[in-house]
């Protein structure tokens, strides 16, 4: 565990060095929701309808800027190997990886999301629902990319493929998440959003694990 969490600590401070992705992670994700916004236009009725939709795709498309680059950086200098070899189970790789990356991604994004919802036209009383959301339901971003990354790591610039293999995965959270984010809604969005999750958690660490097994071969 001891090694896992070394891990995690290196590609955290990796990621919010200088040129890092942390940063530009928030940028995008800032950016997304500007675009929408001014193309949707001023009118309130409208942007507090589309803001929730809006402000999921954005995390969405924010999280895979730096999917890529989980386990191909590593694999070009050599380390995975070691990193495998050291790691009970590959699949205890994956989860490091992933939980990782969710604090480099899903952390800057949380900070920011309260402003930007507002900017979005979301009220105030519905900013809650959508961070608890966000909260529940980006892990199971970052953990389904981690089973696209472990598949296309040995390709470079691998990001278009990725994102076809792995897209499909990807709705039932946002659809989930864009329903548990909607003021008025019940429990069961919100409840079905975090069992998507749970299920992320069983199912990244086996396939993505058997996906590095393979490619290491």
């Amino acid at each position: 565990m001891r090694g896992l969490s070394a891990i995690i600590a290196r590609d955290v401070s990796l990621a919010f060095r200088a040129g890092g992705g942390a940063a530009q992670t928030v940028i995008f994700y800032a950016l997304v929701i500007l675009i929408f916004v001014l193309g949707v236009g001023p009118d309130p009725a409208v942007l507090s309808r589309v803001a929730a939709p809006v402000l999921w795709t954005a995390a969405l498309l924010a999280s895979l800027l730096s999917l890529d680059r989980m386990f191909q950086s590593d694999f070009e200098d050599g380390s995975l190997e070691m990193l495998v070899q050291r790691t009970p189970t590959p699949g205890l790789l994956v989860l490091a990886k992933a939980l990782a990356h969710w604090l480099t991604t899903a952390g800057p994004l949380l900070l920011a999301t309260p402003l930007l919802a507002i900017i979005a036209g979301i009220e105030p009383a519905a900013v809650p629902p959508l961070m608890l959301s966000l909260l529940v339901g980006t892990p199971a971003l970052s953990l389904t990319g981690a089973i696209g990354a472990a598949l296309t790591f040995p390709l470079r610039r691998a990001n278009v493929l990725m994102t076809i293999l792995i897209g499909p995965l990807f709705a039932p959270t946002v659809i989930f998440g864009v329903a548990a984010a909607t003021p008025g809604a019940d429990a069961a969005p919100m409840l079905f959003l975090g069992a998507a999750t749970l299920s992320t958690v069983v199912i990244a660490p086996l396939a993505g694990g058997a996906a590095i097994r393979f490619n290491l071969q």
